[in-house]
């Protein structure tokens, strides 16, 4: 075949499909799904190039021309909660989808925290887990379950979906528990419809979750792609020396011992889940972003760079979005005995530093860790906390959303006096336990803690000139500080830290 023959095939072959192209939307919209309210509501999708396409939803229509490369895009005007409605897109063809409700859409991401289910994980357990689901029954809760998937680029859709569900026994199992909790609650106390996404992937470092583009605004970030090209390296270095030791093995000569292969998957790779399934998400207003992570950034290699990463990463899904600070609510992670090769305080501590960017709420859940579980059974606590958080963000309540939050802190007459944020009410569980004070040496030793009023006086006998404090520093720390809401003190320190 000469190369004219092969110009018109294809333009033959690419001229039939764009004919016979019908209206499409991505996977992540379908019957029972949530439309975020009081936002305009967009749809978008594909059709043939030049193809006339028509929407209507709820007494609202509009129409559009697909462009050159066959996409088409509508805003419908902003709607109050409500529903259940029907959605139409007509051209050649007619899309109906049913059963749409208008109400509040909350994206859930992160690591297996948040993607354990209400039937819990093999050898980690979710508190009640049966009684639960057979109560989780609430047509005004919906949920969407996303399939994993990392790609090298952002797509344009996700890569399966089973479509939004009725928040069902059946369809909550094997749904994000946290999530769950989390719209539970918000959905008793607002009154208005719920969607809920679940987009979670255990065991994933923060690194995969935020865009190139998010990586690359940030110089400090660049280690990032730096341990991306050592690991790379790595494994260009030993698929090498694996060729040469199978040859080695046919040519009847020794070889080097088989050793184990254990490269972290592409999908831990930097932006790999943000381009898979985050960016299909980000043309839909939502309402904000619950998120659970954190783990698999403590070691301690890598640590210092969590605050850094982690506010890149909120600030980066925010532009993306293109609606402003939405509210970004997070859980600081637990407490577990871990290993010394991690350091738990100093990431909760990052996480707790985040919150200097607006709209950002953090659940503290370090009473509720596991010291031998990385998964701790109580998801209920953590997504009544994260209700509590959303609340005040989002929906303007006047209460307590937080535990104590260490303010400052400054040495006097030998004993370090802090303050706190939420502080009203200040108590011990117990005995006070928990603090340390280090002199200029920065080496902390326990300390003797009371209380003064809505402040905390900290000493030691071994540190008679202090300069710093911190409370609740250990991977698996003893820590019981709350506030007269019943809410947990964060870790945190005074100390410089990265």
């Amino acid at each position: 075949m000469n190369l004219r023959s092969l110009v018109l095939l294809l333009a033959t072959a690419t001229s039939c499909t764009i004919a016979d192209a019908e209206v499409s939307l991505p996977k992540i919209f379908s019957s029972h799904m949530v439309l975020q309210r009081d936002m305009p509501i967009h749809l978008w999708g594909t059709a043939a190039p030049g193809e006339r396409v028509s929407v209507s939803f709820h007494g609202s229509s509009d129409s559009t021309t697909a462009d050159n490369g066959g996409r088409w895009s509508v805003y419908l005007p902003a709607q109050p909660a409500g529903g259940p409605f029907t959605l139409e897109v007509r051209s050649s063809n007619t899309i109906r989808m049913d059963d749409i409700l208008l109400g509040d859409l909350w994206f859930a991401s992160g690591q297996s925290n948040m993607e354990m289910p209400l039937a819990g994980f093999p050898g980690a357990i979710l508190k009640d887990s049966e009684k639960e689901i057979a109560a989780a029954n609430y047509p005004q809760i919906r949920l969407l379950r996303i399939d994993k998937d990392a790609s090298s680029y952002p797509l344009e859709d996700v890569k399966t979906a089973d479509g939004w569900s009725l928040c069902t026994p059946e369809s909550a199992r094997t749904f994000s528990a946290a999530a769950y909790f989390f719209a539970r609650d918000l959905q008793q106390h607002e009154k208005v419809p719920i969607g809920l996404i679940d987009s979670t992937w255990g065991g994933t470092p923060a690194e995969a979750w935020i865009s190139l583009n998010g990586i690359a605004s940030d110089a400090s970030l660049m280690p990032v792609f730096a341990a991306r090209a050592e690991r790379m390296d790595r494994e260009s270095s030993e698929r090498r020396q694996d060729e040469i030791d199978k040859q080695a093995k046919l040519d009847g000569k020794p070889a080097n011992p088989p050793r184990p292969w254990h490269p972290d998957p592409v999908s831990w790779e930097p932006a790999a889940l943000f381009n898979a399934m985050v960016a299909p998400f980000t043309p839909l207003p939502i309402r904000g972003v619950i998120w659970y992570q954190g783990e698999s950034n403590s070691k301690l290699d890598t640590v210092e760079l969590y605050h850094r990463l982690f506010s890149g990463l909120i600030q980066d899904w925010r532009r993306q979005w293109r609606q402003g600070d939405f509210p970004f609510l997070f859980v600081q992670i637990s407490a577990y005995s871990s290993t010394p090769q991690e350091n738990w305080g100093l990431l909760r501590d990052a996480q707790r530093r985040t919150l200097e960017l607006r709209n950002t709420g953090m659940a503290v859940t370090i009473d509720a860790g596991d010291e031998h579980n990385v998964h701790p059974a109580n998801k209920q606590i953590v997504g009544e906390r994260l209700s509590l958080l959303a609340r005040k963000i989002a929906y303007d309540e006047h209460l307590t959303a937080s535990g104590p939050l260490f303010r400052l802190a400054y040495p006097s007459a030998g004993a370090m006096h802090v303050w706190f944020d939420n502080a009203e009410g200040l108590r011990f569980r117990g005995s006070a336990t928990g603090f340390e004070v280090a002199g200029q040496d920065g080496r902390f030793l326990p300390a003797e803690a009371r209380i003064e009023g809505d402040s905390i006086v900290a000493t030691s006998p071994s540190v008679p000139e202090p300069r710093y404090v911190r409370y609740a520093w250990p991977n698996f720390p003893a820590a019981n500080l709350y506030n007269g809401a019943g809410l947990p003190a964060s870790t945190f320190t005074s100390s410089p830290v990265p």
